[in-house]
């Protein structure tokens, strides 16, 4: 998810480079320039094993019936509301594309029986640390804005998924990351 993003587009250039199949998901949302979403997407469309579908993970039944007949073995959901100072503003905003996209996309994952859901937290969840290097133990409690909050509850979703339903799990607790093709808020 997310392919017309920073991350997701790298990611997903990434295995198209290496031969995989891959089932791109992007909204194409207008947090930021949309050409310059529309532009890797362009890029990723020039690959024969690349296929996009134009979803909102809000919309649930479009999820689903987009996907009815095609075999899932891994996601890779890189797709969220990003930002600190959005959510601060519009805390409604980074709530609904980032806990009730998050919930219907590993949900998604149980139903398809994946193999591996590997999805994008946020090294926000670490709050306001006074030891560092910090690490996947440290306590993460204390959030300190509505999106931290955000990227700490899909953590606890997707714990809660892993040991319920036995679904392998990998949050991702990304720094700030810049390159190529970034955002140019970063």
């Amino acid at each position: 998810t997310g392919v017309a993003g920073f991350i997701g587009y790298h990611t997903s250039k990434y295995f198209l480079d290496n031969k995989f199949t891959v089932y791109g998901i992007d909204n194409l949302n207008n947090y930021y320039d949309v050409n310059l979403k529309k532009d890797r997407l362009n890029l990723l469309l020039k690959f024969k094993n690349f296929h996009y579908f134009k979803i909102d993970l809000k919309n649930n039944k479009k999820l689903i019936n987009s996907f009815n007949k095609i075999k899932i073995t891994h996601i890779i959901h890189l797709s969220s509301q990003p930002g600190v100072r959005i959510s601060v503003k519009s805390p409604n905003i980074s709530f609904d594309n980032n806990i009730f996209s998050f919930l219907n996309i590993i949900n998604f994952a149980k139903m398809k029986n994946t193999e591996h859901f590997i999805y994008a937290s946020s090294s926000s969840v670490y709050g306001n640390q006074k030891k560092f290097p910090v690490n996947e133990k440290t306590n993460t409690d204390k959030p300190l804005s509505p999106y931290a909050a955000t990227k700490k509850t899909n953590e606890i979703i997707a714990y809660s998924f892993a040991n319920t339903y036995s679904l392998p799990c990998t949050g991702l607790r990304l720094f700030t990351v810049y390159g190529p093709y970034g955002r140019p808020d970063m």
